[in-house]
């Protein structure tokens, strides 16, 4: 019949066959999801970190004997780009004592990093890898408005396989999970996305891409149920960190303030250091300060990153509006007043005692002892940035990290303090020394023993 069409031949034009059959272009981009997007956004500033690091086979105490046995274990993290000259922040616990760090890109090249400064009280390191070419950096969000119940995206070295992706919800905020009796993590955000060793230090994104959280930690024993600093908090210590690293090592003589909630861009500068390179360079209070060099100064963690690496005798241009016309002024940088060591010194301490230090800044010794909530606040003290195999220091279980606060009943305040101390009779006749460090936020009491070899090379 001539109207005698089946239904097989009616829908056989449109391709609905059961055989096999191209996709069309519109279920193809289907498939390129909200995700799928997030992850590609991010993905080439994510980079997987590895080390070894030496464990001690007994908890021996704090000025007891040396360790019956040491072993050797492989570590892994994660970390986030948020600096072009590879600057990169992860947890502190994936690098602590950790002598090699070894960073893999996006891309598989690897590099070595140093670690620039850490907080083990909010659990965050600052590390600087060496590379030829700029990187790109992660595109950083705010976790002020996160929504209970929103997706999120992890990545991660889970387990030693990178860039590990999973997917989750936002399913609280605001935990507090302790750890142990030294430390406590605050104002975590609790996520159902798959967290595993290896993610530490890595990004906790919001569906657009943006980065809301550190990837901290994960409840052993359940599932999904993991926490992640949230990038506020983040970025603040970071910012912390960078500024007391750039006060140790140079200074550009002023002072100023950002308000992120103003339309103002730049940084505002309120003060300037009498006779300091701002003055000497023409800079004046009440000027705003939109580019040092090439970056962009839109927020505090901008201008702290435009300083970084910068050394004392350096001239950098800058970018100010002054009223309503815009100028280019340069400043030379200079030495921190308050710097004291010298090489000969810096040897010596390194022979005799076995550590290498640096001095706290004034705004670290502050919040140091608003940690502490002492009566009597510190003065100063030696951040400890390395220490000597076998050196007295060594034997008594100093590490890096640690805060020197006095020896002999004698605060280290600075270098030149050390060396005073060393220098004194007492520590030429006794063969013991009290010494008081901080770690953790506890302060700790050690006896530090010189062998006579070692006695031998203290100045006199």
């Amino acid at each position: 019949m001539a109207c005698g069409l089946t239904v097989a031949s009616l829908l056989s034009p449109a391709g609905l066959t059961t055989s096999a059959r191209a996709a069309s272009p519109l279920e193809e981009v289907s498939r390129e999801t909200p995700v799928v997007r997030a992850v590609r956004r991010v993905s080439a500033s994510v980079v997987n970190i590895h080390g070894q690091k030496t464990v001690r086979g007994t908890a021996a105490g704090f000025a007891g004997a040396p360790a019956e046995t040491m072993r050797q274990v492989n570590g892994m993290g994660t970390g986030i780009i948020i600096d072009p000259r590879g600057y990169l922040i992860t947890n502190y616990h994936v690098v602590e004592d950790v002598s090699d760090i070894r960073v893999t890109l996006a891309d598989k090249r690897t590099a070595t990093a140093e670690q620039i400064a850490h907080d083990v009280r909010y659990d965050l390191a600052v590390l600087k890898i060496s590379i030829d070419e700029p990187l790109e950096v992660v595109p950083l969000g705010t976790s002020q408005d996160l929504m209970v119940g929103e997706r999120v995206i992890a990545i991660g070295n889970a387990f030693g396989y990178e860039n590990t992706v999973t997917e989750g919800i936002i399913s609280a905020l605001h935990r507090d999970v302790p750890v142990n009796d030294q430390q406590e993590y605050r104002d975590l955000i609790q996520t159902s996305a798959g967290i595993n060793p290896g993610n530490s230090g890595g990004p906790l994104l919001n569906i657009r891409g943006d980065v809301i959280g550190i990837n901290v930690a994960v409840r052993v024993g359940a599932q999904s149920i993991a926490f992640a600093i949230p990038i506020d908090q983040a970025i603040q210590v970071s910012r912390n960190l960078i500024r007391e690293y750039n006060e140790q090592h140079v200074t550009l003589g002023l002072a100023g303030t950002i308000d992120s909630d103003s339309p103002a861009q730049g940084l505002l500068v309120t003060s300037l250091a009498e006779g300091g390179p701002g003055v000497r360079g023409g800079l004046q209070a009440g000027d705003r300060i939109l580019k040092i060099g090439d970056r962009a100064i839109d927020d505090p963690l901008d201008f702290e990153l435009a300083i970084l690496g910068i050394e004392p005798g350096q001239r950098i241009g800058l970018n100010v509006q002054r009223g309503e016309e815009q100028t280019a002024l340069e400043l030379q940088a200079s030495e921190p007043s308050y710097a004291s060591d010298s090489r000969g010194i810096a040897t010596r301490i390194w022979s005799v005692v076995g550590i290498q230090a640096e001095p706290l800044s004034p705004a670290a010794v502050r919040q140091l002892n608003g940690r502490l909530r002492i009566d009597k606040p510190y003065k100063g003290g030696l951040r400890i940035t390395a220490v000597r195999p076998g050196s007295p220091a060594d034997r008594q279980l100093i590490r890096s990290g640690d805060v020197l606060l006095g020896i002999h009943g004698w605060q280290t305040a600075s270098i030149d303090d050390l060396d005073l101390i060393l220098r004194s009779p007492e520590m030429r006749t006794t063969t013991q020394a009290e010494f008081y460090i901080v770690r953790r936020d506890q302060t700790l009491v050690g006896q530090l023993r010189l062998a006579q070899g070692d006695q031998a090379r203290l100045p006199r």
